[in-house]
């Protein structure tokens, strides 16, 4: 719970933490709410996957942190995220936005318990024999490094005394390989290493998870799923592409308790693409 000085509860044990489960409160539909007196930072909340992500946390009791680089939409986030919402405008290429995100959070809330690395870039596009190195350089400071510096200032700041829960954002691409993203997919193949060497470093105090969506219903992805939505949908076993909120309640899932003993592990949320080599479409029904 937020406190008369508008700072949550500081007892030990997030929702990684050794401390176990998050003892239930009521929430506004009556029902618990499972992340109450808990803090959570967001990066690249502003909309798409970040903003759905913050909503359901928020959702679930938790207040929220949020940071992207416009500060406008990002204003508008926090407005529609509710009055435990603050918001950290800057750019996560730059360190010490990184480290203004953690100060500012646990300034405001008194602690930080999840952390989801949500920020990511999908440039350069194309080839990698045309790749700039300057860009390719660029993505690996957003898509890795920025992460690691996060949970490194997570991991000072609060969660190396408290625990906590992490949850990077890969995507369902780092089993494959495809045209025109290779960058973004090396990138985010590292970030699924990086997960799973920070899971093993950090327990028992702090789980640290993935979610990789595959093609989800964000502006980034714009480019893939609006040429033609129905003929990719069709493809899948789940007959659609992802919505933001899909991959919202996977991460939902795995920073709360009933995922407690969830560790380095990626969670796979793509509609079935990855069995679709076996899927047979069943005919239309006749009207």
């Amino acid at each position: 719970m937020v406190s008369a000085t508008g700072r949550l509860g500081s007892g030990a044990g997030g929702p990684g933490g050794p401390a176990g489960a998050v003892p239930p409160e009521s929430g506004p539909d009556g029902g618990h709410a499972a992340l109450a007196g808990r803090a959570a930072l967001v990066t690249g909340a502003s909309r798409g996957i970040g903003l759905a992500v913050a909503r359901a946390l928020a959702a679930d009791g938790a207040a929220v942190c949020v940071t992207a680089r416009g500060a406008d939409g990002l204003a508008e986030a926090v407005r529609r995220l509710g009055p435990h919402a603050i918001a950290c405008p800057g750019d996560i290429a730059d360190p010490a936005h990184l480290e203004e995100a953690v100060s500012r959070t646990l300034a405001e809330f008194g602690r930080l318990d999840v952390l989801v690395n949500n920020a990511a870039t999908n440039a350069p596009l194309g080839p990698l024999m045309a790749a700039d190195p300057l860009d390719w350089r660029t993505a690996f400071t957003v898509n890795v490094e920025a992460p690691l510096r996060l949970v490194q200032a997570a991991w000072r700041g609060w969660m190396r005394e408290h625990g906590g829960a992490v949850v990077n954002i890969c995507t369902e691409g780092t089993h494959d390989v495809g045209p025109g993203l290779g960058a973004y997919g090396t990138t985010k193949t590292a970030l699924l290493r990086l997960t799973r060497q920070l899971a093993a470093e950090l327990a028992p105090a702090v789980r640290v998870n993935a979610v990789s969506p595959g093609l989800v219903r964000t502006e980034m992805a714009r480019f893939v799923w609006e040429r033609d939505e129905p003929a990719i949908a069709a493809t899948l076993p789940l007959a659609r592409i992802g919505e933001p909120e899909d991959v919202a309640r996977a991460v939902r899932w795995l920073v709360s308790a009933e995922a407690s003993w969830i560790t380095g592990a990626d969670l796979v949320v793509d509609g079935g693409r990855r069995v679709r080599s076996a899927y047979r479409p069943r005919p239309a029904p006749s009207s």
